[in-house]
């Protein structure tokens, strides 16, 4: 098992070679930024599906609803500048959240947070299958399948750690980048030398009948999914390399440039080319189809790239959950084996826990992007949403000497407002399918506390006081558990003696073979005569009860005489690992049934096995 651990995860590495797992400005944007330049792979699809429902000429609304996204993507982009600079410390906009909106505040984002993590990597995943399947039409009704399979993909490449998956990504997330520039540019110039004719299903500012201001706000809420994972980058500062916040910042600059060129660029083309959704085949693969005069090299590369960042894409939620947890764990709001480092010296329990949940998410919406979609959408726009407002009292707060706060307050109010407005929209519009976010969060919430007040009250109980009270015992009474006599029972035997005052062998006898356990009484009292041996018989062939029994009555009369009670329970390890899995677990069970005891001290003597 270890073996394959180092095959798959990697050599251990040291503390020491922490700075050499740190990141850069190029490996960063592979590594942060490919789920918000994957998201425009439908971004323009989910506006243009919501606005098909009415009618194909209702499209030319995807035009100023994208100009909206946009400026809602300039205003996040400032903001989460901004947070990066305010707190490097990296967790973004958790730590802004609670630091100036309170405790809940901060809570409502990290819950969101991890479940839109989650929602990332199920998404990200089921949208990269629906693209290779796109390009393999013979793989259709294999989504779930696929997605898993790329899930465990990820989870093993994140465990060996953040360099090693930055390079990794790199290949992905820059053909994806390339391709899509060169789509982008070779149909704006074959649009400019009327090499493709307008095909657009209607005009521009064309009246539509039946359009609604309800329908327009589902397609802009839907629209501005393609703004996800633009947190990422704030939650992940501390993985940069020095200068963190310069590098971290500039990352995003370039991020956000790009992203809004590909959405810019690709609801545009779908216009112009009068593009309708259509079953088993995405809108940018149709894009990439008209840009390219049919399922030529480019269509397929474009297909190949487009399904590699969507499987990667993934991987911002592997690189900010675990941040994301560090911190809460940290807080005391989730548990502290999340703050545990791995091998490779990524939190190894935090990118499990991901991979675990994303997984049962596509298992339970059938791999269905189209159904993920508003759970996503909702999930990323309470933390928008809080965060710039805490920006906002961060500024009010230390404005006095503070260059240019007022700006920087503008900004984010604009993106404070336009994130709440969108959230009304999903509340209003899409509520039966978002309906299972507003009872997870506030579960979520009340866990939060539950575990918050169980390490309160340990470490109040933990806590030394002014002046330590010792007690001093008269003694201390040992019971061994005997099976049969063999070295592991003498050395026990032995053991007990040195560290007793009292030692009693304790045997369970069953009714299967009376005459073997009259053999082993006999043999005991012959090898240890000094010792008391007690034969506790079982008529339900369980040994846990009446030893459980038996340990609480001498435990209540070594408490009368001032004695401390151990129970020693001998046991021989195997040479070889999976060999335990040969041999009785009855120790194992023993020392689960007395872990509520607390007067009784469980102790274990082990003998090594040569061969």
């Amino acid at each position: 098992m270890n073996h394959l651990k180092r095959l798959l995860v990697g050599k251990p590495l040291k503390s020491s070679e922490e700075g050499g797992q740190k990141l850069g400005k190029f490996k960063a944007l592979a590594m942060l930024s490919s789920d918000a330049l994957s998201s425009v792979a439908y971004g323009t699809e989910q506006i243009v599906l919501v606005l098909t429902t009415l009618s194909a000429a209702a499209i030319w609304y995807s035009l100023p609803i994208a100009l909206f996204v946009l400026i809602l993507l300039l205003a996040l982009t400032l903001s989460y500048r901004q947070i990066i600079y305010a707190y490097p410390s990296g967790g973004g906009a958790y730590l802004v959240a609670s630091e100036n909106l309170g405790k809940n505040a901060g809570l409502a984002v990290g819950g969101s947070l991890l479940i839109d993590y989650m929602l990332t990597v199920a998404v990200s995943t089921s949208a990269g299958a629906e693209a290779i399947i796109s390009a393999i039409p013979a793989l259709y009704g294999h989504q779930v399948a696929i997605s898993l399979v790329i899930i465990v993909l990820l989870t093993t490449m994140n465990l060996r750690g953040m360099s090693e998956s930055a390079s990794f990504l790199m290949v992905p997330v820059y053909l994806f980048v390339a391709s899509i520039t060169a789509m982008i540019l070779w149909g704006l110039y074959q649009i400019l030398t009327g090499a493709i004719p307008y095909h657009a299903t209607a005009v521009v500012g064309g009246v539509v009948p039946g359009i609604t201001m309800a329908l327009i706000f589902r397609a802009f809420s839907s629209g501005s999914s393609s703004l996800t994972g633009v947190e990422a980058i704030s939650n992940a500062v501390p993985f940069f390399k020095k200068p963190r916040e310069h590098n971290a910042a500039g990352t995003l600059a370039i991020m956000a440039t790009i992203l809004g060129f590909f959405f810019a660029g690709i609801t545009f083309l779908n216009y112009w080319y009068g593009i309708v959704p259509a079953p088993k085949v995405t809108v940018l693969a149709q894009v990439a189809a008209a840009t390219f005069g049919g399922h030529g090299v480019m269509y397929y590369v474009i297909q190949f790239a487009t399904a590699l960042i969507l499987a990667v894409a993934a991987n911002t939620g592997f690189s900010a959950f675990p941040v994301l947890a560090y911190n809460m764990a940290k807080d005391k709001f989730l548990p502290h084996m999340y703050l545990d480092r791995g091998d490779r010296l990524g939190y190894s329990n935090g990118i499990l826990t991901l991979a675990v949940g994303s997984g049962l998410l596509i298992a339970l919406f059938h791999g269905s992007t189209e159904r993920l979609i508003p759970l996503y959408a909702v999930g990323v726009f309470i933390p928008f949403t809080l965060s710039q407002t805490g920006m906002i009292r961060h500024w009010w707060k230390r404005h006095v000497p503070e260059p240019g706060w007022l700006g920087k307050s503008v900004a984010n109010f604009a993106g404070a407002l336009i994130s709440f407005a969108i959230l009304v929209i999903l509340f209003a519009y899409r509520l039966p399918d978002i309906w299972p976010f507003f009872i997870i969060m506030p579960a979520l919430v009340v866990v939060f506390y539950k575990i918050h007040d169980h390490y309160s009250k340990v470490a109040a109980q933990l806590r030394l006081p002014s002046t330590v009270q010792t007690h001093e015992y008269a003694g201390s009474t040992v019971i061994v558990l005997v099976g049969n006599v063999t070295r592991v029972t003498r050395g026990a035997l032995n053991y007990a003696q040195t560290i007793g005052d009292y030692v009693i062998a304790m045997h369970v006898s069953m009714d299967e073979n009376p005459n073997k356990e009259h053999e082993t009484q006999s043999e005991f009292k012959q090898d240890f005569p000094d010792v008391r041996f007690v034969d506790v018989h079982s008529s339900y062939r369980s040994v846990e009860g009446p030893v459980i029994r038996f340990v609480d009555i001498i435990a209540k009369n070594a408490a009368k005489r001032n004695f401390t009670t151990t129970v020693l329970i001998p046991q021989f390890v195997p040479r070889k690992r999976w060999q335990t899995i040969l041999h009785n677990q009855t120790n194992i069970r023993l020392r689960a049934a007395f872990a509520s005891r607390e007067n009784v001290i469980i102790a274990t003597y082990s003998y090594h096995l040569k061969q």
